[in-house]
């Protein structure tokens, strides 16, 4: 059995940048673990470390040297290697030559001349630092460094470099650092060298120096601590999981404390709050029973300070001036009305060929208020919300924090004594913002979503720049796939073709694209499989109602639930292929939908069964299709299997009598259109 050691490499640098400290270190790994597979080399668990100042990785049980192996090397074809007379050409003794050997020695057997040798696997101390070196040269980081005279460049200038194969240290130097068993300490706790004395110990020798060196081990205390020191506080924290990796990527010894903040900010939105805190100062906020703002933060400190106080006092000071400019802006948007600020948005630039803000204002407005009234709400409210949606993107609130858009408008439009449904829209204009986020509450908000999006569809597609491949920088595929949701789940009776129709028409003569309405349309189509896919339904069931078209979500919604509970019925494949067979006829033959049945040309049991219970059915299953009851239709349709099956095992279709083979026809025709009130279940057949 081939002998194994241990292996750790821990590569010392300045501060990493937080963000990408995660990402650096998996990717370390997954190069490691590349390289020794690559190497052959065989090994047991591999573990990742990662803090502000190391990325390191533990490799256990790493086979000391590569297997041997068997190499083949193919030269040129055996007919081309020797002569008639059996003699060697040059082609042959080249390549004896190369290889080192004699002609004797080469494998003739084959098509082509082969020489088979045996190769040593190398020593894993000679191929380490090889592998090291490419999965660092490999780490995804989009701008390197260079420091003092060295042309070497990494992510951060580097310190220090341990590298330890078993106990022993590997002789060799990467990014400028020549490989030792000394790693650092803590930077204020132990800021001196920590001998490594195997790679097993590693994570214990730097813990005794005020270093906890691994990262999920130090993100999990974090949270346990963060969230104790909430509840004391009779809160509960907001931890957004990139700032928690954030966080724990910045500290070695993380030291959670609660600190305070004046109560008079609480005026101001506490969404604005948040975001300073979060996002400037890395702290996380505490919120009480009703989801409202605490006048309390928690940090997290580098350091086991004996006069934490001190730290509190500090980061206190700190975030005041931060407070105090939200607290500004907020008071000084509030001295003008909302409204107000559309005059400026005249001046402020939509997308150059599509006009301004205040345009596009003015036309979500109308699209709002037709919307509105075709879902049952206000038509005034609607048009109200939608001219002033875009308002707050004039206010100071917004200029200093941009992820205030709509959250700063509602506020305003509060304090301004607007009606609180569009109020509640200026917030609810961009939902969904992100996959699997709230839909809007009100039908004002899903209104005035609804016509945003569309407005940006029919914007864009009109000047000729619709997403391509991977590249979506107006984010068309999400603000469609938005507008689905909200009609769908909020069950809204709208056309969005209508809608597209009458958003191309708003846009007067600013659009470029003759075929803007039937491209956004098309492209909504294309949504759809997107998002079932997601939710599990398979690619067939979609396609078969999309074929149709159908020109309301919540409809398409229906039928795609309808045709996925009718394939699994067990009538459903021999109906599929019924209707395959029926679709591939018809597409031959010039059938009219609606064409008449002659009872009398009806010769065959098998036809006069099917023409009796299609003839049923079509009136059974009218006042279904008019409530939209698909699901109820087709598990009806799925009653029909035995007359298809028997009409197609005992009647002739293509008879020699036209008058027949046409009455015929009629009857398939008549079959297929019951299904397509539905979908294409032809579509379900592979």
């Amino acid at each position: 059995m081939m002998s194994q050691k241990d292996f750790l490499v821990e590569l010392g640098t300045e501060e990493l940048p937080p963000k990408a400290l995660k990402t650096l270190s998996e990717s370390f790994r997954d190069g490691i673990v590349n390289g020794l597979k690559a190497a052959g080399l065989a090994h047991g668990e591999v573990k990742v470390f990662a803090a502000p100042r190391r990325l390191a990785v533990v490799v256990g049980a790493l086979a000391t040297q590569q297997p041997d192996r068997t190499i083949a090397v193919d030269g040129p074809p055996v007919k081309a290697a020797f002569d008639a007379s059996g003699n060697p050409t040059p082609a042959a003794l080249g390549f004896a030559k190369k290889n080192g050997v004699d002609i004797a020695a080469l494998d003739k057997s084959g098509e082509k001349l082969r020489f088979v040798k045996e190769q040593k696997g190398d020593a894993a101390t000679a191929l380490l630092p090889g592998i090291v070196t490419q999965s660092l040269n490999d780490l995804p980081i989009p701008k390197r460094m260079r420091w003092g005279a060295s042309r070497v460049e990494f992510v951060r200038p580097t310190q220090w470099l341990v590298m330890l194969f078993g106990d022993d240290v590997l002789d060799c130097e990467i990014l400028a650092q020549k490989a030792g068993r000394e790693s650092r300490g803590h930077r204020f706790h132990a800021n001196t060298p920590v001998r490594i004395s195997s790679p097993a110990s590693y994570l214990e020798d730097l813990r005794g120096a005020w270093v906890q060196a691994d990262f999920a081990e130090r993100r999990a205390l974090i949270l346990e601590k963060v969230q104790a020191l909430a509840a004391k506080e009779s809160g509960t924290a907001i931890i957004p999981e990139a700032l928690l990796d954030e966080v724990t990527a910045l500290v070695e010894w993380p030291v959670p404390l609660v600190c305070s903040f004046e109560e008079r900010f609480l005026a101001v939105p506490q969404e604005a709050l948040i975001s300073t805190m979060q996002d400037n100062q890395k702290y996380f906020c505490l919120l009480d029973g009703n989801g409202k703002l605490l006048p309390r933060f928690i940090t997290v400190a580098n350091i086991e300070s004996t006069n934490p106080e001190y730290i509190v006092a500090g980061n206190e000071k700190v975030v005041r001036p931060r407070l105090t400019d939200a607290e500004f802006f907020f008071n000084q948007d509030k001295k003008s009305r909302l409204e107000t600020r559309n005059e400026r948005l005249k001046n402020v630039v939509f997308q150059a060929q599509l006009g301004t803000v205040y345009e596009k204002a003015e036309r979500v407005s109308k699209l709002a208020g037709v919307i509105a009234a075709a879902i049952g709400a206000d038509r005034a409210l609607g048009e109200r919300a939608g001219l002033l949606s875009k308002c707050d993107l004039a206010t100071e609130m917004v200029g200093e924090f941009p992820e205030l858009q709509g959250i700063a408008g509602y506020y305003y439009a509060t304090h301004d004594g607007e009606h609180a449904d569009v109020a509640r829209a200026l917030d609810e204009q961009y939902q969904p913002r992100f996959a699997g986020d709230a839909l809007p509450t009100g039908k004002i908000g899903a209104a005035v979503a609804i016509a945003d999006k569309i407005d940006t569809l029919v914007g864009i597609f009109g000047i000729n720049q619709p997403p391509t491949g991977s590249k979506d920088p107006f984010a068309l595929r999400r603000s469609a796939i938005g507008l689905l949701r909200i009609i769908i789940e909020k069950e809204l009776v709208l056309d969005v073709q209508a809608l597209v129709n009458g958003a191309t028409k708003l846009y007067g003569d600013k659009l470029a694209n003759a075929n803007t309405a039937s491209d956004v349309f098309e492209f909504l189509l294309g949504r759809y499989r997107a998002m079932y896919e997601e939710q599990g339904i398979k690619p067939e069931i979609i396609l078969a109602v999309q074929a149709l078209k159908p020109t309301q979500p919540f409809d398409f919604d229906r039928r795609v639930k309808a045709v996925a509970q009718f394939a699994a019925l067990p009538e459903a494949e021999a109906l599929a292929a019924g209707n395959k067979r029926v679709s591939n006829i018809l597409a031959k033959e010039a059938v009219a939908a609606d064409a008449a049945i002659n009872p009398a040309l009806l010769t065959e049991a098998a036809e006069k069964a099917l023409a009796e219970a299609v003839n049923a059915l079509a009136v059974e299953l009218a006042p279904l299709f008019e409530q939209r009851d698909y699901t109820t239709a087709l598990n009806r349709l799925a009653a029909l299997r035995p007359q298809v099956d028997a009409f197609f095992t005992d009647v002739m279709v293509m008879a020699d009598d036209a008058a027949v083979k046409a009455n015929r026809l009629a009857l398939l025709a008549r079959l297929r259109g019951l299904f397509l009130q539905v979908a294409d279940i032809s579509l379900l057949q592979a």
